[in-house]
């Protein structure tokens, strides 16, 4: 009875023996799946999100360009009537001004006057000289409009702020800008008649090769396309 107790209490210690043995197989063999799915974690967190990050800036930056591809080639600066701000618009002076302020581009109004001369003035320029909010390029013959900008003449700040012709203007500012932009004034008592093959005659004779004609008025712009295309 006594050795049956002993091999008894043998058998059990070699149980527990064994029990714990396998335990602490097991226990090493989940410390390694952990320590493993751990490192499978970190790797994971180290380099998915900065790929991710790459490609959705990548497709950020591509969109970008799509929508301000024009920053490739951005827009010319462009003077109205040459830099009005310190001279009367479409003068000598507010064209030299804005040279001087390197400008890409300056805008000369072009209107005829009654003897056919194209100038650079803007009916709304021409009641500013005389006051009246009725006068008209059109009814005025280029020498009393060029007489009216001399009686101004003394009021204003700059010796040159006389009202200059398209060929005048054109011959300081073509070469010195890269666009030139004729916005053509439509108006009484001719309105578009011969005015295209005016316009053409100018540009063709002072050589503006970069004369960009700008006609609001449709009837305008067909005769100056149609004119151009036959080689006027």
């Amino acid at each position: 009875m006594a050795i049956s107790t002993r091999l008894g209490r043998r058998l059990s210690l070699q149980q527990r023996q064994q029990r714990f043995g396998f335990g602490a197989v097991i226990f090493r063999f989940s410390s390694k799946r952990v320590f493993r799915a751990i490192l499978i974690s970190l790797a994971f967190i180290a380099f998915v999100p900065p790929i991710f990050f790459f490609f959705k800036l990548k497709r950020f930056h591509q969109t970008q360009l799509r929508k301000c591809g024009w920053l490739n080639e951005p827009p010319l600066v462009c003077a109205h009537g040459g830099d009005s701000s310190k001279a009367f618009p479409n003068t000598m002076a507010a064209y030299h001004f804005a040279l001087h302020s390197q400008v890409d581009c300056i805008e000369i109004d072009v209107s005829r006057s009654l003897d056919g001369v194209l100038l650079a003035l803007h009916d709304r320029d021409l009641q500013r000289l005389t006051g009246n909010n009725a006068s008209k390029v059109g009814y005025l013959s280029m020498k009393e409009i060029k007489d009216l900008g001399s009686v101004h003449q003394s009021a204003r700040k700059f010796p040159d702020e006389n009202i200059p012709t398209i060929e005048e203007a054109l011959e300081v500012i073509s070469s010195s800008v890269r666009q030139v932009i004729l916005d053509i004034k439509v108006g009484p008592p001719s309105y578009e008649k011969g005015l295209a093959s005016d316009i053409l005659s100018v540009v063709k004779r002072m050589q503006c090769k970069n004369c960009l004609v700008w006609a609001k008025s449709d009837n305008l712009a067909r005769d100056v396309i149609k004119l151009s295309s036959h080689g006027n």
